[in-house]
């Protein structure tokens, strides 16, 4: 072995072996080999801020391994990701491996084909010691933070409980969302609307003019669309109006990390932790038959909108060869990206090549990841396409002897353009060809009630476009702060929606009160700005963290003295504990409120909360205690529901209780598959025989079995059926 390639990851390792020969070796580090020791904090704030870097124990063993590669090999190639957290994997592994400075490069680049990587070996560069600065003014923040002020959410909230820079201000979103709906209330409003006929053509109308003035959203009660509706009935219905004309529509810019993440999440249901996930693998590569691994799509941490003019040459001829050169773009589409501080250098996520249609790749991707790939490349080559034409038409229409005008309008697509290849799911409303003084027939006319809405909770695609709107976080950051707010129980899921937990409230309103600035948007954003100007040379790291830290360690120690945990945590309450008869109060702990005896420790009794604040009575069973005979109750804790001794404290005897599916387990055929409850709070189905039977699926089973292989069927995405065992979808 004569070069020595490491990479990140080994499917990025096995698809880049691929394309060389065999004078190169290509070994993974499995991500980084070096950070903050978990224990501690790890940076010294009296010295300048310097971190500590451990070698994390699951490290040890691929460094030691890297090292001895290291040492043989004539050239050693450190091709980590292009981005700030690439640039520190390689800068952990040159320190760790030292290799002198005449046997290492750096290589780069953004896609994982044979041309890119014989491009970035033929052009090597010196380490960023920029990006790297950031990534590590990055860490320590975020250290720094976590480290200091989660400690104190311990000791004046509950144990467990975290802060961060960029997910404290994620949940403050969510709760402020959420503080917009119990606030909201409902306004009434009337529309009149009804269907017209016209040479055997229905079509749509609606009341829009009284007197000659536009009708506003208020301006009508029940009782004046009534009226309407019976003046109008009766009435001659003449067009007075008809007015046409085109409007050309313009394609969507390239993928960024943050719009992609937000297409995916509306079109499929994907979370953002679920797209990168996905992205991912397209990038790294994936086996294409006689071709072997390859990637498909570029580098999917981005926040430029630029292509490169390879593709944008490829795209057109593609697009000439299959539709004709009146729909590709002249010259090609150029976009100017709308992120602050955005790296133009990089590209958005387009497929690797053009000529890899989804069709043709198929047979190679599981249905997640060709569903993923498909938008990637649809909305990549749509981008270099000429303009959707469409003629709207706006038809006024008067009904004679009344003061009400009526109003439709529809719209056709004269022209696809774009819309050829990425289309957009609006709805047409073709209307009859009318003109002026043609008599319409009316069918129907209704008065409607409506009210106005209260704004929808995010959806993870919503947060994700709020927080790139306020400048709140990076393209690699958005994904890991979602799944983070949810794994801490800050935030729940509901129906695919985001809502604040009680401890996620409580924990917002400690925060924006003693530690404002922690929680500020503008201030949140502004760090973010300079942690890219430090990527840009333009700052110093130190100096940025010195900023940060003095005022907010001086805030600390204030802070700790002056916050009374039971004001945050405890609410008195009339209820006498029947145990002790002493009061008990309401406390607030890690996963919500409960009454307590206020004589803890000595007494431990301890009560739920029913949903209207009261106490609610423990849940009795049928069962019976296997260690003292006692009765067992339910109980609610951080997994869910579970069996609990009455006895407790002398007895702390627990049991699951686990909702059976009513399907045989397919590996067994003995057991039934359970839904249990895992850490993060997400569901998952296995075998009751466990650990005997030790049959495990994600997603819920049907019962019902794929007609392919017969393995069992078990829900996917949207109401779809998937097979746990192979790739068939009904």
């Amino acid at each position: 072995m004569s070069k020595l390639i490491i990479v990140e990851s080994p499917t990025k390792a096995k698809t880049i072996s691929g394309f060389l020969g065999k004078e190169y070796k290509v070994e993974s580090s499995y991500g980084h080999v070096r950070d903050l020791p978990v224990s501690k904090l790890g940076v010294d704030v009296e010295n300048n801020f310097e971190p500590s870097y451990t070698v994390p124990t699951k490290a040890k063993k691929t460094v030691t391994n890297l090292k001895k590669l290291a040492s043989k090999a004539e050239m050693v190639y450190f091709a980590t990701d292009e981005d700030r957290e690439g640039e520190a994997i390689s800068w952990h592994l040159q320190a760790l491996l030292d290799v002198p400075a005449k046997k290492q490069k750096r290589i780069a680049f953004h896609e994982i084909t044979k041309k890119a990587i014989q491009q970035a070996l033929e052009n090597p560069r010196d380490l960023d010691s920029f990006l790297v600065d950031a990534q590590q003014a990055r860490r320590i923040l975020d250290r720094l933070v976590g480290y200091k002020l989660s400690p104190l959410l311990w000791k004046k909230v509950a144990r467990g409980l975290s802060a961060g820079r960029v997910q404290s201000v994620a949940v403050r979103l969510i709760v402020e969302r959420e503080d917009e709906i119990k606030k909201f209330v409902a306004q009434e409003y009337w529309t009149i609307e009804g269907l017209a006929e016209y040479d055997k053509q229905d079509f749509k109308i609606t009341v829009f003019q009284h007197q000659g003035k536009t009708l506003d959203k208020f301006d009508l009660d029940k009782g004046q669309a009534e009226i309407a509706v019976r003046e109008i009935t009766p009435a001659k219905l003449l067009v007075r109006q008809v007015e046409a004309r085109e409007i050309n529509k313009k394609p969507a810019s390239p993928f960024t990390t943050s719009t992609l993440q937000q297409d995916a999440n509306r079109r499929f249901g994907y979370s953002a932790k679920q797209t990168m996930m996905l992205a991912q693998q397209l990038y790294e590569g994936v086996h294409l038959g006689s071709e072997g691994h390859g990637g498909l799509i570029t580098y999917m941490r981005t926040d430029s909108q630029n292509l490169s003019a390879d593709f944008v040459a490829s795209a057109n001829e593609w697009i000439v060869k299959n539709f004709g050169e009146q729909y590709a773009s002249s010259g090609g589409r150029k976009y100017r990206t709308k992120a602050k501080l955005a790296q133009e250098a990089h590209e958005a996520i387009r497929p690797t090549d053009v000529a890899n249609t989804p069709d043709k790749v198929k047979q190679y991707l599981d249905s997640r990841q060709h569903k993923l790939y498909s938008l990637i490349w649809q909305r990549s080559v749509a981008s270099q396409m000429v303009d959707a034409t469409l003629e709207t038409t706006s038809v006024i229409i008067d009904a004679k002897n009344t003061e009400w005008t009526l109003k439709a309008t529809g719209s056709v697509i004269k022209f696809p353009g774009w819309q050829k290849v990425y289309a957009t799911g609006s709805e047409e409303n073709i209307l009859p060809a009318l003109k002026e003084n043609d008599q319409v027939n009316l069918k129907n006319l209704d008065a409607l009630q409506h009210f106005t809405m209260p704004p929808a909770r995010y959806s993870e695609a919503g947060l994700v476009h709020a927080m790139e709107k306020l400048g709140i976080g990076r393209p690699s950051t958005y994904a890991p702060t979602i799944a983070t707010i949810v794994e801490r129980k800050y935030v729940d899921k509901i129906e695919k929606r985001l809502a604040p937990t009680e401890i996620g409230t409580v924990v917002n309103k400690l925060l924006i009160e003693h530690f404002p600035d922690i929680v500020d948007y503008n201030f949140t954003a502004e760090m973010e700005n300079d942690l890219d100007k430090i990527a840009e040379g333009k700052k110093k790291w130190q100096p940025v963290i010195k900023e940060f830290y003095e005022p907010f360690a001086r805030q600390l120690a204030m802070k700790e003295k002056e916050i009374d945990k039971k004001e945050i945590t405890e609410t008195a309450t009339d209820e006498i504990c029947e145990k002790c008869a002493s009061p008990m109060v309401i406390k607030l702990g890690r996963f919500g409120r409960f009454l307590a005896c206020t004589n803890y420790p000595d007494c431990k009794n301890t009560k739920p909360l029913g949903e209207n604040g009261e106490a609610q009575e423990p849940e009795k069973t049928n069962e019976v205690c296997p260690k003292c005979n006692s009765p067992m109750i339910f109980k609610t804790g951080r997994f869910g529901k579970f069996l609990a001794c009455s006895n407790y404290p002398e007895c702390k005897t627990t049991k699951r209780v686990e909702q059976g599916t009513g399907v045989i387990c397919p590996k067994c055929n003995k057991g039934e598959m359970v839904a249990r409850k895992g850490r993060g709070g997400k569901f998952f189905y296995t075998c009751n025989k466990y650990p005997e039977c030790q049959h495990i699926t994600w997603s819920k089973p049907t019962g019902e079995y794929c007609p392919e292989c017969k393995q069992l069927l078990i829900a996917g995405p949207k109401d779809t059926v998937k097979c746990e065992a192979c790739d068939y979808t009904k």
